[in-house]
């Protein structure tokens, strides 16, 4: 229902859109009484809008061919209807094909065929010529990269959208990777730091059962000790088995800081370490050491032979990390672009102590920090959370595709503005060159012309080497019946509105009149 709805709509924009360019073709041409023009005007604008949504190239086509109708001569007019037709269907031509190709092909015709007939047919040579580049550039060039810019925009939006949502289920899919990776090592911390305690709870156990002084009763509890310590252990084994099953094999965390930062130091690092973290709580304490792990990592990675600063100090509440790094001597090592995969795992050990982390550039390095409480419960992940998360450490999100897709079409805009003022621009150029050179070369000098006698033989006359292509379009005498006329330049300049011009007329090789005119008399 809706689809036809729309076709109705559609039917009637076009009915709509086909009656005002008829209106604007039956008033251009109702002054100059020229019933042909009208005839063809109405058959130009029936045939483009009824043909625009299906063939948009046969229909700017047909508009093309319209505009083929501006040199020949209106009685001094240039038929206005033909640029309305221009700008209306070469918009919606641009906007509804799929490639350009056709239709700069159709704008190249119309080009090679419609400026040399300007130039050549039009009465007004060089003003018609004028005219038809204008209407081109400006009623064709002009609406058609409009047209495309619109379709551009359109299409980008839609590549931007759809774009922005791979790259946001890739970005998801990355981040759960990294938090899964996290948790496994958190486990592989779990197993060794509970198992061992498990361990020796049983083998307590066990030696209790066989001491001496004990009675039954105390045995057996002993022995039912050590069975839960062992059946503890053998149910943490499968439970850590369980989480590790579906992430990538990852080594535990081990050692201490103080380790830490001396195998840094050997490696290379430059690092001021100042560290206590005697009164932190285990599950925080390895917390804190996988923040200076990751961060130390970046540092050798992305800021080799920079000077780190790492603070590590613990109070009865909370432990504060610390690991800061002055701008890098000598830039990245080569191939380390960073997947941000580290600092998203570390957000998320992070989290599961009740922590808030830190990571950002800092004075032309970057600072990584955080804050772990030592009785806090995990910070609960929402969707806002997560992507506020994500965007902190620079993963890509629909905001910046779109903003990327905007950039894109700002520059088609641009491009649609600039395109067709710079080709105008340069044929104008071009043309006013050509219109120079082919006015000095057309002047007929005064005393020459004044020389000339009727009856002489072409031949013997001194003439320019080429014609005068503009010249007077009103002010004309009527040539001699049966003459071949050729028009010269008369010493007017092309500036005045006067400009006048030699008329030399021959029958048979003989020169049978000579007239001097200029616009408005002779």
């Amino acid at each position: 229902m809706r689809e036809v709805t729309k076709r109705r709509w559609r039917a009637v924009l076009d009915v709509l859109l086909g009656l005002f360019l008829a209106f604007i073709v039956a008033t251009d041409t109702v002054g100059s009484r020229s019933y042909w023009e009208l005839a063809a005007g109405l058959a130009v604008v029936a045939g483009s809008v009824a043909t625009a949504r299906r063939y948009p190239t046969v229909s700017l086509g047909i508009a093309a061919a319209g505009a083929l109708a501006v040199p020949f001569p209106y009685r001094d007019r240039v038929p206005v209807w033909v640029v309305f037709v221009l700008v209306a269907m070469c918009y919606q031509a641009a906007l509804r094909m799929e490639r350009p190709r056709d239709g700069l092909l159709i704008g190249a015709a119309v080009v090679v065929l419609g400026l040399p007939l300007a130039l050549v047919v039009g009465p007004d040579g060089v003003g018609d010529w004028a005219a038809m580049v204008a209407i081109l550039v400006f009623a064709g060039l002009s609406p058609w990269l409009l047209g495309r810019y619109v379709r551009l925009r359109g299409d980008l939006a839609r590549t931007g959208w759809r774009r922005a949502e791979e790259m946001e289920s890739r970005q998801r899919l990355v981040a759960d990777q990294a938090r899964l990776r996290e948790r496994a090592r958190i486990a592989s911390d779990m197993h060794d730091s509970l198992g061992h305690e498990l361990s020796l709870i049983a083998v307590r156990a066990a030696a209790l059962e066989v001491a001496g002084g004990l009675d039954d009763v105390q045995r057996d509890a002993a022995a039912q000790l050590r069975t839960s310590a062992a059946a503890a252990t053998e149910r943490l084994r499968e439970i850590i088995g369980v989480l590790r099953e579906d992430a990538a094999p990852v080594e535990p965390v081990q050692g201490d800081l103080a380790e830490l930062i001396a195998r840094a130091q050997a490696s290379g690092l430059c690092i001021d370490s100042t560290v206590d973290t005697s009164v932190a709580p285990p599950m925080v304490a390895r917390a804190a050491y996988r923040v200076v792990q990751e961060a130390l990592t970046n540092v050798a990675k992305h800021a080799p032979g920079a000077a780190v600063r790492v603070r590590v100090s613990s109070s009865a509440n909370e432990t504060r990390v610390s690991v800061v790094n002055a701008r890098p001597p000598a830039g990245p090592l080569p191939g380390s672009a960073s997947g941000h995969r580290g600092l998203i795992g570390l957000r998320e050990r992070v989290r599961l102590v009740g922590g808030t982390l830190q990571a950002e550039p800092h004075e032309g390095g970057f600072a990584v920090t955080a804050t772990l409480p030592h009785d806090a419960a995990p910070v609960e992940e929402t969707p806002e959370l997560r992507e506020a998360a994500d965007d902190a450490v620079g993963q890509p999100t629909s905001a910046r595709a779109l903003e990327l897709a905007r950039r894109d079409v700002r520059r088609s805009l641009v491009l649609a503005v600039a395109v067709p003022l710079a080709l105008f621009g340069l044929v104008l150029a071009v043309g006013g060159i050509a219109f120079l050179y082919q006015w000095n070369t057309s002047e007929l000098p005064g005393p020459v012309y004044d020389g000339m006698r009727i009856g002489q033989a072409r031949g013997e006359l001194a003439l320019p080497e080429r014609q005068r292509v503009a010249r007077p379009t009103r002010g004309e005498p009527a040539p001699p019946p049966g003459a071949q006329c050729e028009y010269y330049g008369a010493g007017r300049s092309f500036l005045n509105d006067d400009y006048a011009a030699y008329r030399l007329c021959f029958a048979e090789g003989k020169l049978v009149s000579k007239d001097w005119f200029a616009e408005g008399g002779s």
